[in-house]
């Protein structure tokens, strides 16, 4: 295994936490054990010529492939249940009472492999049921990783990662494919959500204000000062009335942020 020398340690976690929002100057480890492989892979010989590099020259597949290594992409569906129960009573009710020209806005901002954009999806399905048609229900699903966006457009998935659906869901929105244990969402499905690569550093100009914003387990790799900054961002960009919903490890600053705590990991505007 390689060494990283303090200056291109700073150097590195300086560059991803100024361009990416994500702060590794505490994960020193970390980026020693997650890259030396795949530096060495490269056909670098140590981390000073693989710092250089990143910084002047890197393509969008080097900086995209650093970045799946150094951030956790785990998930699965219905993946903090909780959230999708409250959605699913609370909020998508308020939506239908209020929501006069049938275009929801939902956000799955930080969406990984697709897990949780398309549980989204199939509440809505659930909870409109024949009414559906008469609604836009599609999900927006960002993701800064290209890698992460490509799987979930792929959308094929195991049976650990399918395992908290309701069994008849697994059927009704999934396919067997040929490789035994792998199951690939249906087209009707999939149609439903939009995916787009987006850095959450990036000003958010969507056309539209979001009724809800999903943004789970993505800001525990934030300093303080940059969670602010995309929180702010968030509400601007939420509609009065709209709901934030954050990972359970996460919470907001209640003294600074102008959302109104609701329950744990869960803000309104």
């Amino acid at each position: 295994m390689l060494t990283i020398s303090d200056n291109d340690f700073k150097r590195l976690y300086t560059f991803i936490k100024s361009k990416y929002g994500i702060d590794l100057s505490k994960k020193r480890q970390l980026i020693i054990g997650r890259l030396s492989n795949d530096i060495l892979a490269k056909g670098y010989t140590n981390f000073t010529d693989y710092v250089n590099d990143i910084l002047t020259k890197a393509s969008p597949a080097d900086i995209d492939s650093m970045l799946n290594r150094l951030t956790t992409n785990y998930t699965y569906f219905m993946r903090e249940e909780e959230h999708f129960t409250f959605f699913r009573e609370t909020i998508l009710p308020y939506l239908e009472r209020t929501k006069t020209d049938h275009v929801l806005s939902i956000w799955s901002a930080g969406c990984s492999t697709g897990q949780e954009p398309y549980t989204i999806s199939m509440i809505l399905k659930e909870y409109f049921g024949n009414k559906a048609a008469m609604w836009d229900t599609r999900v927006l699903a960002t993701d800064i990783s290209q890698n992460a966006l490509t799987a979930a457009q792929n959308a094929q998935y195991d049976e650990e990662s399918l395992s908290k659906l309701p069994p008849l869901w697994k059927s009704k929105y999934f396919d067997r494919t040929v490789e035994p244990g792998i199951w690939t969402v249906k087209q009707n499905l999939k149609s439903n959500v939009i995916f787009r690569t987006f850095n959450l550093m990036d000003p958010i100009r969507f056309q539209l204000k979001f009724d809800v914003i999903f943004c789970r387990n993505v800001m525990i790799y934030f300093d303080q000062a940059t969670k602010n900054g995309l929180i702010e961002r968030f509400y601007n960009a939420t509609a009065p009335g709209g709901y934030l919903l954050i990972g359970h490890s996460e919470s907001l600053n209640k003294t600074t942020t102008r959302y109104n705590y609701i329950m744990p990991a869960t803000y309104r505007k």
